[in-house]
Order: structure tokens, then C-alpha cells, then sequence
């Protein structure tokens, strides 16, 4: 039996506990009376691709980074015929999407546009795209650059000798604006490329579609697989790492259990040692300023990087040591996944004829040639630019809560982004005058019952939609991404489930068996076994080297062309992707058949 809709957004329930949680948000990213008559119309999915967890009020800065951008540059940029942007809400903490689609009236107007705006960048791609990551890179320098200290006794003579003309005070207010705006214009650059990009892969996979009916998702996708892209950097840094420890002859002390910092403080003891940290550190800077946030990197301020963190990256270079060890290969199947995807693309264009096979060599050009981007947007703004976003606001914290205007640098990131913006002027007022700020006091009753209202929403278990389910899904973003099909809505209502059985997205192929690891923070990732089949909310690109322990990947979250499901086809292991609920259902220790073909997890012996 299955029921007939998901609850109304307006009818779900405040958790015990967190009345009020409203306050912590933006009043625009609230379902409201004003909208009512839209918005329960509307299909709401909870969207634990990017944001699986409550969002602290701070955070909600990276939400409207996307919002925004991405909804610009469908509908008012390129004119993306079937769709314009994704609308968000947030419900007891939790972002939930629907994609708006285009009149179907204007849609042929829109193709026409769409085609000579999009066209001029495909023909263009490459020189576009280096003058891409020029500009993304500038706007890292420029958060760099940023300090935030807290603000002097009494200004540096140099203020006054070399003319400045303002006050450290003053700039403590502009370099926030600075900050929070820099960040802005990157996510305008990170949809100048991304949806056109997907729009590529989206024509080819049509045509494809179209050409050889029964060909799977997977086929597909497999076609463009294999590239060398720097997303696979720094995975590939550590395993150079493993080898330089067995050429300097310390691979033995560097594989044993001790703690990063006890481990380098006695590394640097010796020549050998010091060489092979020395050659760590260079190394650090930029390929470990990776997030850790499970599913979309750099959505929270509360996961450490790899830089932060170094034992989640040392625990990796350790399973190579001993895979080494054993003589086993470390590196990544790349020349057999190349090899596979020559041979599928072969064998479909064999079976097309002559006057087709032009177009289909155009398009699944074009296809690979974008993809590169689409895997490398990844690396520049989720992880370097988010990572020094997040490192920047903490500094920050620090600086306002050692001045008294908070009682500790976390409590910070419970005010809004405009709350902050008063929270910086009220601390430089009372600097500026020789005076008391009023902070503190004022903001900590605020601050306290925030963080009641945030524990009480972390033990909500959302629902995975809301409003009336769509007759089909077919909107390609919400499928390929989300992993959203209207199979899976089917899934979300049903009462009587198959027991011992979850169905999800058939995301790399191959079927194997192993234990469950249930890893949903990346603290668990040195738990990881060899042989574990990693079940998770979603995986991001820091999660790269736990692949060389896992014999497959299971995820709540994410479709044909999520993370996920593209880092298990390049590591050749099996995957099965949009699940919903395997984190929820599976236990660590169960013993489970993944089968990454079919998209099928079947359970085999309780834990």
C-alpha cells in the first residue's frame, strides 16, 4: 500500500524542543501565508545530496550562494529550455528543493536561445575554461588576503605615516562584506560552466537514448569515464606519499597507530623522517585544503579539512603502505576504465549507420570535453574556496569573541549573516569610542536558546518529501544528480517495504558481498576496513582515498551522475546510489550482497 501525497509543508510539526526555530533563518527561505497557494502545489524533496544535516544559521550563506546563482544562469543567462532554477525552503532546519520548471509555451523559444548561448561557449571551451579558473583563482587570493585580528589597543604608526586614511575597525566591517560577497560572485562563476556543462551530457545521453533504446544509464556513462582530471590529485598526492615512505626506507614507522602530531614531532628527529615531512608539508598546501563534509563538500562550518585534520589523510597513506606491502597495485584502474569506455563506444557506434556516426562522435566529444569541468569546479570552489571561506569566518569568531563581543568563537556562527554584520559594527562601535559594546549580553540569551533549538532539530528524522508527488519525474537535474526518479517517489510512499531489501540507482557496476561499515561523519573514516561496503549519506571527494579499503559504496542519496556514483566507476568498484534510507536501515557488521548492476542491496545476515 502506498500512500496518496507527503505531508503539506505547512502542516509538519515543530520538534519538542525547537519552537522558534524560524528566528534562525532568513525570512525568505521560510514557507510563509504569502506563498501558500504555490508552494503546497509543489513537490519538495529534502536535498541531503548537498545539505544532510540542520544548517546552522551561519551556513545558510552557502544555500543562497547556489540558490541564486544557479537559478540566474538557467533562467536568465543561458535560458535553459525545460527548466529554470531550484527553489529552496527550509523546515526545522532542513533544506527542501523543487525545481521550477519552464512554460512549456516558451520552450521552443527558449531552445532556440539556449542553443546560440551555449554554443558559443562549447565552441570555445577550453580557452574558456582557463580563463575560468583564472578568475576563481584570483577570488581565492583575495579571501586569503583577508584578515580578521582582533582590533589594536592603539593603531600602528604606520596608519598615520603612510596616510591610510581608515581604521583597522573600519576594516574589520568591509572585510566581512568582502568576504560573504567574494564567495557570491565565485558560485556566479561556478554556474557559468556547471548546467551548460550537464546540458552536454544531457544531449549526448538523449541521443544515445534515442539511437539504442535499451542501452542502460550506465553504458552511458561509462563512455565519458576514465579522465584525468585534478580532482583525483590529491588521492594520487597520498599515494606518492606511501611511495616516498618505502624509497626513504620509514615506511614501518609511518604504518603503525600513532597520532599524526605524535608521528611528525618524532619524524623530525632524522634526516629520512624530516625529508618525508617536509615533502608532507609542501604537499599540504593546496591538495589537502579538502572539506570532509559527507555529500556536498563545503556546505557546513563544523567539518574539518584534511589539513585540519591530518590523521583522515594519514590513515590512507597507510592502507597503501600496506597494500605496497602486499604487492599490491595502489593506483587508480585508470588505463582499464579508459580501455572499457574505447570498447563500449566502439561497439555502439558500430551499430549505428554512416550518416550518424559524425553526430555521435561530435557529441560524445563534447561530452568528455566538458566533463572534465563538471569534475573539476569541484576541487576549486567546494573544497579551496569553501575551505578558506570557512577558515576565514572562523578567524573571525576568534577575533569578535576574544574583543568580548561573543563568549566563545562558536557562538558565532548561530546568528545570521546579517546578524553578524551587526555584531561586527557593535563590537567596532564600542573599540572606535573607548566604550562597552553591548554584545555579549545581548546576543547570548539569543545564542543559548539557538543552540537548544539546534540540538532538538538534529534529532528530527525529516520526511523525504513534501506535497503531492509528481505523476513523473523527468526534470534530468533532479534525476541524474539526486538520483530522484519516480520509482523512488513510489519507494518513499510505500507502507509494506520488502524486508532485507533496498533499491536505489544502479551507479558502477559489479556485485560483491562484505560487511557494513555505517559511516556518517568523517571521524568514522579511519574505522574503515579493507573489504567494508561503505554505506553513507553521500560521498564527496575527500572520501577518495577510504575507495582503495571498500569493496563497494551504498548511499542514501544521488544518481547516475552524482559524486558517488562517478568516483566508484573511475575506482572500478561497484555502487548503488539513492537508496534513501541505508544509513537508517543498515547496521555496521551486517553482512549485505551489493549489486551495483541492478542497483539492488540485499542483506544477508544480520549484524
Amino acid at each position: 500500500m502506498a500512500a496518496d501525497r507527503f505531508p503539506s509543508p505547512f502542516d509538519v510539526p515543530t520538534p519538542e524542543g525547537a519552537e522558534g526555530w524560524e528566528s534562525m533563518y532568513d525570512w525568505y527561505h521560510l514557507f510563509g501565508p504569502e506563498r501558500r497557494e504555490l508552494d503546497e502545489q509543489r513537490f519538495w524533496f529534502a536535498d541531503r545530496l548537498h545539505h544532510p544535516d540542520v544548517l546552522h544559521p551561519y551556513d545558510e550563506i552557502q544555500c543562497e550562494c547556489w540558490w541564486q546563482a544557479l537559478g540566474a544562469f538557467n533562467t536568465r543567462v543561458f535560458a535553459m529550455p525545460p527548466a529554470f532554477g531550484v527553489d529552496q525552503r527550509i523546515v526545522n532546519g532542513r533544506l527542501y528543493v523543487t525545481p521550477v520548471p519552464a512554460p512549456p509555451e516558451d520552450i521552443a523559444a527558449r531552445a532556440e536561445e539556449f542553443g546560440k548561448r551555449a554554443g558559443h561557449y562549447y565552441e570555445r571551451w577550453d580557452a574558456i575554461y582557463d580563463e575560468w579558473r583564472g578568475k576563481v583563482m584570483a577570488k581565492l587570493e583575495e579571501i586569503r588576503a583577508i584578515r580578521f585580528d582582533p582590533l589594536p589597543d592603539l593603531e600602528p604608526e604606520e596608519t598615520v605615516y603612510a596616510h591610510t586614511g581608515h581604521s583597522a575597525g573600519f576594516r574589520m566591517i568591509r572585510d566581512f562584506d568582502r568576504l560573504v560577497l567574494t564567495m557570491y560572485e565565485t558560485y556566479q562563476y561556478h554556474f557559468e560552466l556547471l548546467n551548460i556543462g550537464y546540458a552536454a551530457y544531457l544531449t549526448f545521453f538523449g541521443m544515445c537514448r534515442q539511437a539504442f533504446p535499451d542501452i542502460s544509464d550506465q553504458s552511458i556513462s561509462r563512455m565519458v569515464g576514465g579522465l584525468r582530471v585534478e580532482l583525483y590529485r590529491p588521492d594520487d598526492e597520498l599515494k606518492r606519499l606511501a611511495k616516498e615512505a618505502q624509497r626513504l626506507g620509514i615506511a614501518d614507522r609511518i604504518a603503525g597507530d600513532e597520532d599524526a602530531r605524535t608521528l611528525f614531532a618524532a619524524l623530525r628527529e632524522d634526516p629520512a623522517g624530516a625529508e618525508w615531512l617536509a615533502d608532507w608539508e609542501r604537499t599540504a598546501d593546496p591538495w589537502f585544503l579538502i572539506n570532509t563534509d559527507p555529500g556536498h563538500p563545503g556546505g557546513y562550518h563544523t567539518y574539518p579539512t584534511w589539513a585540519d585534520d591530518p590523521n583522515i589523510p594519514l590513515a590512507s597513506v597507510r592502507e597503501y603502505l600496506r597494500r605496497l606491502a602486499d604487492g599490491s597495485s595502489i593506483d587508480r584502474p585508470t588505463e582499464e576504465v579508459l580501455a572499457e569506455r574505447d570498447r563500449i563506444t566502439a561497439g555502439y557506434r558500430e551499430l549505428l549507420d554512416e550518416a550518424d556516426r559524425a553526430t555521435f562522435d561530435e557529441t560524445v566529444a563534447l561530452a568528455r570535453q566538458v566533463f572534465v569541468y563538471i569534475e573539476e569546479h569541484v576541487l576549486y570552489i567546494e573544497h579551496w574556496m569553501w575551505a578558506t571561506f570557512w577558515a576565514k569566518s572562523h578567524e573571525l569568531s576568534r577575533a569578535l569573541a576574544t574583543m568580548g563581543e561573543f563568549d566563545e568563537p562558536e557562538d558565532m556562527f548561530f546568528l545570521r549573516r546579517y546578524e553578524v554584520a551587526e555584531a561586527i559594527y557593535d563590537c567596532v562601535a564600542g573599540w572606535s569610542v573607548g566604550s562597552r559594546p553591548r554584545g555579549a549580553d545581548y546576543w547570548r540569551p539569543i545564542i543559548a536558546r539557538r543552540r537548544e533549538i539546534y540540538t532538538a532539530l538534529r534529532a528530527w528524522e525529516p520526511p523525504p518529501a513534501l506535497g503531492p508527488p509528481p505523476t513523473t519525474i523527468d526534470e534530468p537535474f533532479t534525476v541524474m544528480l539526486w538520483g530522484i526518479t519516480t520509482s523512488t517517489v513510489s519507494e518513499w510512499l510505500r507502507t509494506d517495504t520488502e524486508d532485507g531489501v533496498l533499491r536505489g540507482t544502479a551507479g558502477s557496476p559489479g556485485v560483491v558481498e562484505g560487511p557494513v561499515r555505517v559511516v556518517t561523519h568523517p571521524s568514522q573514516l579511519t574505522e574503515v576496513q579493507p573489504g567494508d561496503v561503505l554505506v553513507c549519506p553521500a560521498t564527496s571527494p575527500a572520501w577518495a582515498p577510504v575507495f582503495a579499503r571498500v569493496a563497494a559504496t551504498v548511499s542514501d542519496v544521488g544518481g547516475i551522475m552524482s559524486h558517488t556514483a562517478i568516483v566508484c566507476r573511475e575506482y572500478g568498484m561497484p555502487a548503488v546510489v539513492g537508496t534513501g534510507n541505508a544509513v537508517a536501515t543498515l547496521r555496521t557488521g551486517q553482512r549485505v550482497r551489493v549489486d551495483g548492476s541492478s542497483g539492488v542491496v540485499t542483506v544477508l545476515e544480520p549484524a
